[in-house]
């Protein structure tokens, strides 16, 4: 299931006012990626005086923008009125020189670039913005004026090599914890080009001082991030309640990052207790899908109606330590029965009233950690396998190829390449038929694991109550795993009973939808979980946990 990545950001200071002291400077590093991969990075130190603002940048960045820019200085009076720019800086192997000069409306600029010097003068709007391409810092300047420009208003910018504007989009805002506060971030998003055409779409992120935190250009595949929000201790709080509280989860030589919801009006008695697991990727705490945070929903459910609710990050994700690229499905279910031990040691949770709760992927994790802990006294599955994780795999390329419409022969080549790929996997041999890419994506401790999965021999170790919960618009994992799933669990030898719930009308993210298929989930307009989903998850919790 696909989730989002978190974001790093960093504080700057709110500069003091021009009355105030001579000078007040603040610094901070920014981290350039070009296709999510980090390609170099820009010092950016912010300077207020009383003759005006000050920005001063320097960095590296290597192929494909391979640029070295020993110092890039943009200056503006103190009503951001612009005054100089310059930049010292090799392009790809060349040299360039550039210094522009402001008097009112006209912009004097020297260039040199390589053995050619220029020499240029511009018409330019008084209240122009500095913004030299592709150099980094000059966007403070641009932070600093989204946070009091409305929607559809336009900016002029000047680059030292001709003018553009910037059209200013919708704003919404975020909070980001890092490691040493809660940032209010807001983000804007701009068109980046000259009136009449359809110009480059970005987003600019800025804190509550307008200070920059971010800035992202996916058509460039560019996204310029703060060193503070890019910190893996950092993290987006998608959702919260007042008494939340933050914990840290002892793992195998690494900690988990979790978030503890409780019942507003607790009280002194122990509570039933809930982990919630997440499904496949980098999964944090809220499981925050294209703007949906299922899991931080949930909690707040679980919690109003009396229950104490975990969830974390997962490893490698978000605030928690340890390594991703290495974990397997059994390692994943370590990390729950972690989350067990941590939970039994809490004073204000009954031990005896524990259940967990996988949606997804998280759901065959779920098993597999219910099987070993009869610590777990319940067990929820949600829209989770029924089959192995091989047939499942290859259900969903056969959909997406029948969605791609492609003719019988294409269908058929995509499909007996993907079981090829998944042999390659499972045996460790015919990678030679398997082009280098398509390797480097599959030959993963995850996805062997992940193929290898089976609930009919995980299901007769499973001795707890479970609660089957199928999404009956799930075009990821299909209505009939359920009934797979329900076959199994009341074949078990045990008396455990076996419950299932079928909600019409929702979707793999749990929200009401109309297809059910992955390219609606952008266009979604109800971003809650359905209560078709949440009403029987916290009836049969309270049934099946009720004290004795």
């Amino acid at each position: 299931m696909p989730s989002l990545h978190c974001i790093r950001a960093g504080v700057l200071a709110a500069a003091v006012g021009a009355s105030a002291l001579a000078s007040a400077q603040d610094s901070s590093s920014y981290t350039v990626f070009v296709r999510s991969v980090p390609v170099g990075s820009e010092q950016v130190a912010l300077t207020r005086s009383a003759d005006g603002w000050s920005i001063v940048s320097s960095g590296r960045m290597g192929a494909p923008i391979d640029i070295v820019s020993r110092r890039v200085q943009v200056r503006y009076t103190d009503d951001w009125k612009p005054v100089e720019l310059v930049v010292e800086a090799t392009v790809q192997g060349q040299l360039l020189s550039l210094q522009s000069n402001v008097s009112g409306a006209t912009a004097q600029t020297h260039t040199v670039r390589g053995s050619q010097s220029t020499d240029r003068s511009d018409a330019i709007t008084a209240d122009a913005l500095l913004l030299p391409s592709p150099f980094w810092g000059p966007f403070e300047a641009l932070a600093a004026r989204l946070k009091s420009a409305p929607p559809g208003s336009t900016m002029p910018a000047y680059t030292g090599m001709g003018t553009f504007s910037i059209r200013v989009g919708e704003s919404s805002t975020e909070q980001i914890q890092t490691a040493a506060r809660l940032i209010q971030a807001r983000s804007t998003h701009v068109v980046l080009g000259l009136l009449g055409t359809p110009g480059v779409d970005a987003d600019v992120w800025g804190d509550e001082n307008g200070h920059l935190l971010r800035l992202t250009i996916p058509a460039q595949s560019v996204d310029v991030v703060r060193e503070d929000i890019a910190s893996v201790a950092a993290r987006r709080v998608t959702i919260s309640r007042p008494n939340d509280e933050q914990a840290r989860i002892l793992a195998n030589g690494f900690s988990l990052a979790a978030t503890i919801s409780k019942p507003p009006d607790a009280g002194a008695k122990p509570l039933p207790a809930v982990i919630l697991i997440g499904g496949s990727g980098p999964t944090d705490r809220d499981e925050m899908v294209f703007n949906i945070p299922i899991f931080g929903q949930l909690a707040g459910t679980l919690a109003d109606a009396g229950f104490l609710v975990v969830r974390s990050d997962k490893r490698g994700v978000g605030q928690s330590g340890g390594r991703a690229e290495a974990a397997t499905l059994a390692d994943y279910a370590d990390d729950v029965r972690d989350a067990v031990k941590y939970v039994r040691s809490r004073k204000d949770v009954d031990k005896k009233r524990l259940a967990v709760l996988g949606h997804s992927e998280g759901g065959s994790v779920a098993m597999l950690a219910a099987a070993r802990d009869h610590d777990i006294a319940a067990l929820v599955l949600i829209d989770a396998l029924g089959v192995t994780g091989a047939e499942l795999n290859l259900d969903q390329v056969t959909h997406a190829a029948d969605r791609a419409k492609k003719s019988a022969a294409e269908k058929q080549a995509t499909i007996e390449l993907q079981k090829k790929i998944q042999a390659a996997v499972l045996s460790g041999t015919g990678w030679d038929q398997i082009p280098p890419a398509l390797r480097k994506q599959a030959d993963t401790p995850w996805f062997q694991s992940f193929l290898a999965f089976d609930p009919a021999k995980v299901m007769p170790q499973i001795r707890q109550p479970i609660l089957i919960v199928q999404s009956m618009l799930d075009t990821q994992v299909g209505p009939s795993n359920a009934d797979r799933l329900e076959a199994l669990a009341r074949r078990r030898r045990n008396s455990a009973p076996a419950d299932v719930v079928r909600v019409p009308g929702v979707n793999h993210l749990l929200v009401p939808a109309t297809t059910g298929e992955y390219d609606e989930y952008r266009s979604l307009t109800d971003k809650h979980v359905s209560p078709g989903v949440s009403a029987p998850i916290v009836a049969w919790l309270q049934k099946t946990l009720a004290r004795p």
